[in-house]
C-alpha cells in the first residue's frame, strides 16, 4: 500500500509539473520538427490575400477594434463576460465587418467566446492580435533594448501564441488577463501587431544610445543597412514571434509593427519638425523578409484626420489632394504618401471621430473633428475616413473603435476631472471616452430623463425652485444634470436666467453682465436666450480655463494677479484646442485656440426619436423647456462622490472639495430685476453602484447600410 501511495504522488507530482511546465513556461518536445509549416494568409506589394478553397483571393481587412472597458470598471478589470463578447460579436458581424483587433491579451472568456461564435459557421469573424507594451515602461527612463522593454515583449509574444493555439494557463496578476486558455482559434487569427503607439522620445533615445545595434539577421526577418537600432529591435520581435509559432505549431500568419504619424517615415519642413516636435522615424521599409516567411507582412497605422496633421501646415500644396467638393483633404494626400512610400500593404488599423461634447482638435479642411460630432456625423465621418483609405489603395481599415469606455481620459480635460474615479461616471467633455459605436446610456434600461419635449417623466416632487409663474425641476443621472422649466405663456423670443451656486468657497451674488442679483454667491449662470444664442456662463474666478491655461491663452500667470473672489463678471465657458494657426497659402504660427463649449445646441436628444441629435443641449415644448449639463461643465470632477473644483487660487490648481447640495433660482425676463430667489437641490452621488445600458448608435447603422451598399 505504502509503495502505491508512493507511486501515485510521483505520477500527480509528474503531472503536475508537466502541466506546469508546457501550460505555463512554454516548455515543449516537438514530435514532428520536420512537419511543412502552412499559412492561410499572404501579401504580395498592396494586398492581402486569404486561402479560399484551395486558392490565395485577395482579402480585404475591415475590422473594428476592440477595447476592455465597461462602465464602472477599470480596463485592468476585464470584466466583460463571455456571453456579452457573443452579443457584441453578432452586432459587429452584422455590421458588415469580418475582423476584430484587440490590442493585448484578454481574459480566457474573449477567447473561448470567439471560438464558441465560429466553431459553425461558414463565414466566420477573424482576429488580429495585438501584444501590448506597458504605457509606464514606454513613458519611463528605459531604452527599448531594456529587459523590462524588449525581454517583456519577447515573452509577451510566445504568450500571446500559445494562448491562441489553446495551449496557455496564465496568472499574471493585476492589469493583465488570466486564466485556463483552451480554445484554439488560431485557425481565425489572421495576424499580429506588434507594440504601441510609439513614443518619439523612446525610439530616438534608443537610437542614439545604442547607434552601433542597428542590425539585426534573423531566419524570417531582417535589416537592411538603413536600419536604426530600434527598427532592428523590432525586426528581432517580429522574427521571434514567427520562430516561435512556425517551430512549435508549424503555423503562420501576417505580422506587423505599429505605427503613427508621430514616429512616421517622412522628413517635414524645418518649422513643422520643430513646432510638433518631430524627432523621430520608424520605417518598416528598413525590416524585410526571407523565403522561409512563407506568409506576409504590411505595414500598420493609426490614422486621424485632425492630429497631427502635419501637412495641414504645409505651404506647398502641390499634388494634395481634394473633396468632391472642392475641399483641401490632407487626410487622403498623408494616406496616399503612406502607400506610395511601401512596398507592402498598408492598413490603417485605427481612424474614425468622437462624439463627445467636448473637442480636443479640429479636422480644419473635412470638418472630420476630435469630438463633438452627432452620432450621424460620425457615421458619416467614418464613411468619408473609408473611402479615403480605399481611395488612397490600403489593403483594409479598422475602425477605432467598438465600444464607448467611460475610464478614458484626454489632455485638454484631464486637469478638471479625479484621474482615480474616471470609470464610475460618464464625462461628456471628455471625447476620448466617445469613439465608440456602441453607447452605454445611464439607467438599467433607460435614462431618468430624456431631453425630448416630452414631460412625462418629470413629477410634482421634483420641482426644486418656485419664482411667479415660472418653476424649475431637477434630476441627475452618471452623464447628466437635468432641468426641466415650466412658464405659463412661454415663448421662444423669452429670456431665462438659471443661477446655480456650487461651492460655498467663491461665487458672485451680482452679474454685471445681464445686470442679475442673486440670493445666493452663484458660479453659474445658465442663460436661454433663443434656439442660437443659449449658454451656460461661469464666474471668472470659478473659470476653470483662466487658471489652467491662461498662459497660452494671455502669455499671463492666472496666480500672480488672481480674480477677486466675489466679482460680478460672468464669462463664456471655453475648452482648450490645438495650439497652432494653420495657413496653408501662407506662413503658420503658434497660437492659442479655444471654441465655446458652453454655447447650448438646440434639439431633440432622445435616442428613440427620428430627429434624434445626440448632442442636443436643450428643447423648448409650448410652456415647457429641458436642459441637460453634463457635469464636467459645472465643475464636477467625480459626480459619483459629488467632489467639485475648490477654489483655484487658494490651491494654485484644481482641488476638490465635497458637496451635498447646490442652490438654484429660476427667473425671466420680466421678474429679473428683482433677487431671484434659489432653493436647495440635494446631491447624493452613487459611488460605484453604475447602471447602464447598451445601445448602438445612429453610427452603426449609417457605417451597416453603406458597408452593404459596397459589397
Amino acid at each position: 500500500m505504502k509503495k502505491f501511495i508512493i507511486a501515485a504522488c510521483i505520477v500527480v507530482m509528474s503531472l503536475f509539473i508537466w502541466n506546469y511546465a508546457y501550460y505555463h513556461l512554454g516548455i515543449y518536445i516537438s514530435l514532428n520538427p520536420d512537419a511543412p509549416v502552412t499559412t492561410f494568409m499572404t501579401t504580395d506589394e498592396d494586398t492581402i490575400y486569404m486561402e479560399k478553397d484551395g486558392e490565395m483571393a485577395p482579402f480585404e481587412i475591415r475590422g473594428v477594434n476592440m477595447g476592455v472597458g465597461l462602465p464602472g470598471k477599470w480596463a485592468t478589470d476585464y470584466a466583460i463576460d463571455k456571453e456579452t463578447y457573443l452579443r457584441w460579436f453578432e452586432w459587429i458581424q452584422d455590421l458588415g465587418a469580418n475582423t476584430i483587433r484587440v490590442y493585448t491579451i484578454l481574459q480566457d472568456d474573449f477567447y473561448d467566446a470567439f471560438y464558441e461564435y465560429n466553431k459553425d459557421r461558414e463565414d466566420p469573424l477573424y482576429l488580429i492580435h495585438g501584444v501590448w507594451v506597458n504605457d509606464y515602461v514606454q513613458n519611463s527612463h528605459r531604452d527599448a533594448y531594456d529587459d523590462d522593454f524588449r525581454q517583456t515583449l519577447l515573452d509577451d509574444c510566445r504568450t500571446v501564441v500559445d494562448i491562441l493555439h489553446g495551449q496557455k494557463n496564465l496568472s499574471l496578476g493585476y492589469g493583465l488577463g488570466s486564466g485556463t486558455y483552451r480554445s484554439d482559434i488560431s485557425q481565425w487569427v489572421i495576424g499580429y501587431i506588434l507594440g504601441v503607439e510609439w513614443e518619439d522620445v523612446t525610439v530616438v533615445y534608443t537610437d542614439h544610445k545604442y547607434p552601433e545595434r542597428n542590425s539585426y539577421q534573423g531566419t524570417y526577418m531582417y535589416t537592411t543597412e538603413d536600419a536604426t537600432s530600434f527598427e532592428a529591435m523590432l525586426c528581432e520581435i517580429g522574427d521571434k514571434i514567427i520562430e516561435y509559432e512556425s517551430n512549435r505549431y508549424k503555423e503562420q500568419r501576417l505580422v506587423a509593427f505599429s505605427n503613427w504619424p508621430t514616429t512616421d517615415p517622412f522628413d517635414y519642413p524645418e518649422d513643422i519638425t520643430e513646432f510638433f516636435m518631430k524627432c523621430a522615424k520608424v520605417d518598416v521599409e528598413h525590416i524585410q523578409t526571407t523565403e522561409k516567411f512563407i506568409s506576409g507582412h504590411f505595414a500598420s497605422y493609426h490614422v486621424y484626420p485632425y492630429y497631427p496633421d502635419y501637412l495641414n501646415y504645409e505651404n506647398d500644396i502641390r499634388g494634395f489632394s481634394y473633396t468632391d467638393d472642392g475641399r483641401l483633404n490632407t487626410y487622403l494626400t498623408y494616406l496616399k504618401r503612406l502607400t506610395e512610400h511601401h512596398d507592402i500593404p498598408v492598413v490603417i488599423s485605427e481612424y474614425g471621430v468622437s462624439t463627445g461634447r467636448g473637442m480636443a482638435q479640429r479636422d480644419y479642411n473635412t470638418g472630420r473633428n476630435q469630438g463633438h460630432m452627432s452620432e450621424d456625423e460620425q457615421g458619416q465621418a467614418i464613411i468619408e475616413c473609408y473611402e479615403d483609405i480605399m481611395e488612397a489603395g490600403c489593403a483594409g481599415s479598422i475602425v477605432f473603435t467598438w465600444q464607448d469606455e467611460w475610464f478614458k481620459r484626454t489632455w485638454n480635460t484631464m486637469h478638471a476631472v479625479d484621474l482615480l474615479n474616471t470609470p464610475y461616471w460618464s464625462d461628456y467633455q471628455t471625447n476620448e471616452q466617445y469613439f465608440g459605436l456602441l453607447a452605454f446610456d445611464p439607467g438599467e434600461e433607460e435614462s431618468v430623463s430624456y431631453v425630448d419635449g416630452d414631460v412625462s417623466e418629470w413629477e410634482e416632487s421634483d420641482i426644486v425652485s418656485v419664482n411667479g409663474d415660472t418653476s424649475i425641476s431637477m434630476k441627475y443621472d452618471e452623464k447628466f444634470i437635468y432641468f426641466m422649466i415650466h412658464k405659463e405663456d412661454f415663448s421662444e423670443s423669452d429670456q431665462l436666467y438659471i443661477p446655480i451656486d456650487i461651492t460655498p468657497k467663491t461665487g458672485s451674488t451680482y452679474c454685471e453682465n445681464y445686470d442679475l442679483t442673486f440670493e445666493n454667491a452663484s458660479d453659474f449662470l445658465i442663460v436661454i436666450d433663443g434656439r442660437e444664442n443659449s449658454r451656460v456662463l461661469v464666474q471668472e474666478r470659478y473659470e476653470v480655463l483662466r487658471a489652467m491655461f491662461l498662459h497660452e491663452t494671455e502669455d499671463r500667470d492666472a496666480f500672480i494677479d488672481p480674480v477677486d473672489k466675489d466679482t460680478p463678471v460672468f464669462k463664456p465657458i471655453h475648452l482648450m484646442l490645438q495650439t497652432a494657426t494653420p495657413l496653408l497659402t501662407g506662413n503658420w504660427q503658434a497660437s492659442s485656440e479655444t471654441y465655446e463649449t458652453g454655447l447650448l445646441t438646440y434639439g431633440n436628444a432622445n435616442p428613440s426619436d427620428e430627429d434624434f441629435n445626440s448632442l442636443a443641449d436643450f428643447i423648448f415644448n409650448g410652456e415647457y423647456i429641458e436642459i441637460k449639463l453634463p457635469w464636467q461643465l459645472l465643475n464636477f470632477a467625480n459626480p459619483s462622490e459629488m467632489m467639485v473644483h475648490d477654489d483655484y487660487y487658494e490651491n494654485y490648481g484644481v482641488e476638490y472639495i465635497h458637496i451635498d447640495e447646490l442652490q438654484v433660482g429660476i427667473a425671466d425676463s420680466e421678474n429679473a430685476e428683482y433677487r431671484i430667489p434659489m432653493d436647495s437641490f440635494a446631491l447624493e452621488g452613487w459611488g460605484r453602484n453604475v447602471t447602464y445600458h447598451e445601445r448602438l448608435k445612429e453610427s452603426y447603422y449609417i457605417l451597416k447600410d453603406y458597408w452593404a451598399s459596397i459589397d
